[in-house]
């Protein structure tokens, strides 16, 4: 078994997401511990342009994976390549995004090795040999610290854990195309459907503002949207607004939808259950807007505004503006 660590990189629109850079700075601390490298792997049709981006944030190799048939990811065909890519190349670490998609992968993919997988990790320790792994658990209640018993070591990472590296133009990486053939594929992608707009990714996204509940109505969102088009924010909301038709599924934060860990977090309106705080509960600094003194929300916030959100969020919109106005 080699020393490496290998990178599976994820695509959209044919350019590497956030988390790929992510993963490759922190595998590449471990790799370098262990005394091997960081490699990453792309999958597709087409995206050869992808390796250059993934080399310059660190990688030493990148693998490309080209097939029609993997145009559209399906779990089946990724797993097919990956899983001869891995025994082939024997690493010591695998790591996936914890993405929709990296958690569809990355359950198949450990199966058909026959190795364990930690999932939504938050950190990684080398101690006396061994990879130690921290991940919350029971919905972000307790932090655990687990040690794999089975090699290659596989993880699932939450994405903005970990600040990706610095992009150095000057670092080149081996490219080295592998196998790509999906395999006889028992259900195939027939069309995407992608909704209108462009909005920020909510995995992705460096600040989050979030209504709950105490918008009272759907088109009170606007209030939600409007301050964070001015700060550059992607929209989240409350599994109760969701339940009630106010947003789409794509938006919930929470336990039951994505879960985010941006710099900073608004949650506007939002009593705080436990399903919603295992969404947000790592956010580096968490700002929480609500009338109710009481509200389980303030036990996790850094700052709490005991306010009424209709007054305090135009509020704040207008100060941030004049405060972009001066910059």
């Amino acid at each position: 078994m080699s020393n490496d660590v290998l990178v599976i990189a994820e695509i959209r629109d044919g350019t590497p997401k956030k988390i790929s850079f992510e993963m490759i700075g922190e595998g590449k601390g471990i790799a370098e511990q262990l005394g091997g490298a960081v490699a990453a792997v792309v999958l597709g049709q087409g995206i050869a342009h992808a390796a250059q981006p993934l080399a310059q944030h660190g990688a030493d190799t990148v693998y490309l994976a080209e097939d029609p048939g993997l145009a559209d990811y399906t779990a089946e065909g990724y797993t097919n390549v990956l899983a001869n890519l891995v025994t082939e190349t024997d690493p010591a670490l695998v790591l996936i995004g914890a993405t929709i998609q990296g958690k569809d992968l990355a359950p198949r993919l450990a199966a058909r090795l026959g190795v364990g997988l930690a999932s939504d990790c938050t950190g990684f320790e080398l101690r006396d040999g061994e990879l130690l792994i921290t991940r919350p658990i029971y919905a972000g209640k307790a932090i655990a610290t687990v040690k794999e018993s089975t090699r290659p070591y596989m993880a699932t990472v939450r994405p903005n854990i970990f600040a990706p590296p610095e992009a150095d133009i000057s670092h080149v990486a081996s490219v080295e195309k592998i196998p790509a053939d999906p395999g006889d594929l028992r259900a195939k992608v027939i069309d995407l459907i992608r909704q209108a707009g462009e909005r920020i990714e909510l995995t992705e996204a460096d600040i989050v503002v979030s209504g709950g509940r105490g918008l009272k109505d759907p088109k009170n969102f606007a209030l939600i949207e409007e301050l964070a088009r001015v700060l550059g924010a992607a929209v989240g909301a409350s599994r109760a607004t969701v339940d009630a038709g106010w947003k789409d599924h794509s938006y919930q934060v929470g336990q039951t939808g994505k879960v985010v860990t941006p710099t900073l977090y608004i949650a506007c309106g939002i009593s705080g259950a436990i399903q919603h705080l295992a969404g947000m509960k790592t956010s580096k600094y968490i700002i929480a807007i609500n009338k109710d003194p009481d509200a389980p929300i303030f036990k996790v916030a850094d700052y709490g505004i005991v306010a009424d959100l209709f007054k305090a969020v135009p509020v704040l919109t207008e100060e941030f503006k004049k405060m972009k106005a001066e910059a």
